[in-house]
């Protein structure tokens, strides 16, 4: 079995890093606003897009090759992508922190926690997957 090439440099992957990070403190600081107002699970749910959406500016713009590709068709990749890392970041977080977290007894800031390791749990396979699907030639 043939591994998959690396579809970029250190740089671009450092570069993507540093985006998805932004977008992803974006999605948690907004995860702890909505978290006033409703429930853990609707909070993750509902403050993913707004760091996807940071996620994509920052990447289109300043990780991969601009392509003559529409932005609309670009954004539409990307989000496809995102229903998939969604589902993971979901599992994640919820299962750390309504099942995992309250079985060994860990409280502090267990929610929070529990969604930071959620929101980085899909970097390396989002990496490829953008890299060729949602901005490869």
């Amino acid at each position: 079995m043939k591994l998959p090439q690396w579809p970029g440099d250190a740089r671009s992957f450092a570069t993507f890093l540093v985006s998805g990070g932004i977008g992803a403190l974006v999605n948690i600081l907004i995860r702890i606003a909505l978290n006033q107002i409703m429930p853990f699970a609707l909070a993750v749910a509902f403050s993913y897009p707004v760091g996807m959406i940071t996620a994509f500016l920052l990447m289109k713009f300043l990780v991969f090759d601009r392509r003559n590709r529409p932005i609309i068709h670009e954004f539409a990749r990307f989000a496809l992508v995102n229903v998939v890392s969604f589902t993971q970041v979901w599992c994640v977080s919820v299962l750390l922190a309504v099942i995992v977290f309250p079985v060994v007894g860990f409280t502090w800031h267990a929610e929070t926690i529990a969604h930071i390791t959620g929101v980085v749990s899909p970097a390396v396979t989002s990496y490829f997957l953008h890299s060729a699907y949602t901005f490869g030639k």
